[in-house]
């Protein structure tokens, strides 16, 4: 996927054939087995994965051709850059899932879930629209629920910590989900929408 020179991406539904008619983001898909499963199971709706790690991008386009999968397009650069390109509202879900914790406490500040990248998701979410976050990571998950709850924009899913253990009814495991369940670590899996 690429961007025109400058400016906006004014019709990012287009970038799909047949016109996607949702569109869905996936921020560090990791090897991208999630991002296509979706796709796979959404075929009308055009999925964005973004992921600057060149081995993910390159698992992710194994199981992009392998599903013959026309929805999907690739981001290989920071996330960033592409979510300041797209126009306000766009976006009818968002999927955070087990990022880089970034546990030295000088590091946390590159922790993508923070209160910008949350004003960055909350402008291109339209009203209603879902946001997914997962991790392994006790610290990151405080730290998740800390920063969303401050931000105006979302609200929580689920009323009960309880809930959090819960993996939703749609839930495709992710490579790194694999690898905590297999330590005995329980992920936290977490959904907001935006108000």
């Amino acid at each position: 996927m690429s961007l025109p020179a400058t400016g906006a991406i004014a019709d990012p539904h287009g970038l799909f054939a047949p016109r996607a008619e949702s569109l869905w983001l996936e921020v560090g898909f990791g090897g991208g087995e999630h991002l296509a499963a979706q796709a796979a199971a959404h075929p009308r709706t055009g999925f964005i994965g973004c992921e600057p790690f060149v081995n993910g991008v390159v698992s992710a386009l194994g199981h992009v051709a392998r599903l013959d999968l026309a929805n999907v397009r690739l981001w290989p650069d920071d996330a960033r850059l592409l979510l300041d390109r797209l126009p306000d509202g766009v976006l009818d879900r968002a999927y955070v899932l087990f990022p880089d914790p970034w546990p030295k406490a000088r590091h946390k500040k590159r922790r993508f879930v923070s209160r910008e990248n949350l004003d960055r998701l909350a402008r291109l979410m339209r009203p209603g629209a879902l946001l997914r976050l997962a991790s392994d990571d006790a610290d990151y998950v405080a730290w998740m629920l800390e920063h969303l709850a401050a931000h105006p924009a979302f609200a929580p899913e689920q009323p009960d910590q309880a809930d959090w253990q819960q993996r939703p009814a749609d839930w495709v495991e992710t490579r790194y989900e694999g690898k905590a369940l297999k330590q005995g670590v329980q992920p936290a899996y977490l959904s907001f929408r935006r108000g």
